[in-house]
């Protein structure tokens, strides 16, 4: 079964990835793997990544940051040039003024914070590539890969217009144990879903990481050393 999977890139690092060592991440393998357990028959035809660059000035590791994303997007189109779509946004940045934290709220007492935003890596880009291809009907299989409930409307319109489209809805977090706390996967989502997996996990993302060395025409490219 052809498959096309959507990644909410900034879901998959906040919600999986962050605090992991699994950042060097193979999105084909793991999510090839995946959707073996659910359907031995699913073949992924397309992957469509959505992200945007990180920016220096606010990412722990300043311009390494910027130098360890870079090296990332490299490794995957140099091993996944006709399989893997990176669709790069951009983040804003910009002042802030939101009312300071009080109960009541007091709208005359604000805070000046610095706003950062993703402009076109949101939603409303995600929603428009996963209907498109449901309308041309590029694939027999869509999972999105997200727990933003902004993608509902998306998923339902499929539903109702295509509903031979089989809709799969993967959770990027870790599998929650009694001990820790982690977002709730999105049950607004799952409705419209024909099958969802809750979590992904650590051993899945363990054995799916790209090689520390990719091999090149020219310069290799290494894996980051503090990822």
């Amino acid at each position: 079964m052809d498959t096309i999977v959507y990644i909410d890139g900034y879901n998959l690092y906040y919600g999986l990835l962050k605090h992991t060592s699994y950042k060097w991440i193979d999105p084909f393998i793991l999510f090839q793997s995946i959707l073996r357990i659910q359907d031995p028959s699913s073949k992924i035809t397309k992957i469509k990544y959505f992200t945007a660059p990180v920016k220096a000035n606010f990412s722990s590791h300043e311009q390494e940051s910027v130098k360890a994303q870079n090296s990332y997007h490299k490794a995957l189109k140099q091993l996944y040039s006709d399989k893997i779509d990176i669709i790069l946004g951009y983040h804003t940045v910009e002042k802030g003024t939101p009312p300071l934290y009080l109960k009541p709220i007091d709208k005359d007492k604000r805070v000046e914070i610095w706003k950062f935003e993703e402009k076109q890596t949101d939603v409303n880009n995600i929603a428009l590539h996963i209907y498109r291809d449901a309308l041309l009907e590029n694939c027999e299989q869509q999972i999105l890969v997200s727990n933003d409930s902004d993608l509902k409307l998306a998923l339902e319109l499929i539903k109702n217009d295509k509903p031979k489209m089989v809709l799969g809805l993967i959770i990027p977090r870790p599998k929650p144990t009694t001990t820790q706390n982690s977002r709730p996967p999105n049950k607004s989502l799952s409705k419209y879903a024909c099958w969802t997996r809750n979590y992904i996990l650590d051993q899945e993302c363990m054995y799916s990481q790209l090689p520390d060395i990719i091999s090149t025409n020219k310069k290799p490219i290494l894996k980051p050393n503090y990822w």
